[in-house]
C-alpha cells in the first residue's frame, strides 16, 4: 500500500516501487500445498506422502516454471514442506548444493547417512540444521502433528536429489 497521504497524489517513481514490491512479495494466501510434486514417491509406500509450499524457486523437487506464485530464484530456493504424522522423506543426496531445515511447527527427525552409519537428532520449533552438499539425508515426522518446515537449498536451480542403491525410491520415476 502507498505511503501517500489525502493530500499528496503518488507519483510515477512511487507508483513503480509499489509494483517493484509487488513482485518481491510472495503472501501466505497465495501458497498452496503441492501434493504431487514427491507423489512418484508414494509408489515406494504411503508413508512417502508430503507436500510442498514453494516460495522462492522449485528447490530440489523438479521443474516448476510454471508455478507463477513461486518467486523466481536468484542464489537459493526457499519453500515449506508439510510432513503428516509419521511421513518421511527418504534418504537422498543433493551432491551439488547445502539444504537447510528450520521447524515451524511438530517435530522432525533429521538423520545423516554415511555407509552403514548413521546420526539422527530431533527438532522442534525453531531448531535449523543445515547440511553440506554431498551428505546423504533423511527425516522423519515423529510427532502426533503434522510438520512444517522450511526449507532452503543453495542454489536458483538445484540438481534433483539422487538416491542410493538401498533406498525404497531406488529405481522409481517421477512420471
Amino acid at each position: 500500500m502507498s505511503q501517500t497521504t489525502a493530500d499528496t497524489a503518488p507519483t510515477a517513481a512511487t507508483a513503480e516501487l509499489e509494483a517493484r514490491i509487488d513482485d518481491m512479495c510472495a503472501m501466505r494466501d497465495t501458497r498452496r500445498e503441492d501434493w504431487d510434486t514427491l507423489a512418484f514417491q508414494t509408489k515406494a509406500g504411503p508413508q512417502y506422502r508430503r507436500a510442498q509450499i514453494r516460495y522462492i524457486g522449485s528447490g530440489g523437487t523438479g521443474n516448476h516454471a510454471g508455478d507463477e506464485r513461486a518467486l523466481a530464484a536468484e542464489h537459493f530456493t526457499f519453500s515449506n514442506m508439510l510432513l503428516p504424522p509419521g511421513a518421511e522423506g527418504p534418504e537422498h543426496t543433493h551432491h551439488d548444493v547445502e539444504e537447510a531445515f528450520f521447524v515451524l511447527e511438530g517435530k522432525l527427525e533429521v538423520t545423516i547417512h554415511h555407509g552403514d552409519d548413521s546420526a539422527s537428532r530431533l527438532l522442534g520449533y525453531r531448531d535449523l540444521i543445515k547440511i553440506p552438499a554431498g551428505t546423504a539425508r533423511s527425516l522423519r515426522n515423529v510427532g502426533e502433528t503434522d510438520a512444517l518446515f522450511v526449507v532452503m537449498l543453495g542454489a536458483s536451480k538445484p540438481q534433483l536429489p539422487t538416491y542410493p542403491p538401498h533406498s525404497p525410491m531406488a529405481g522409481i520415476s517421477r512420471d
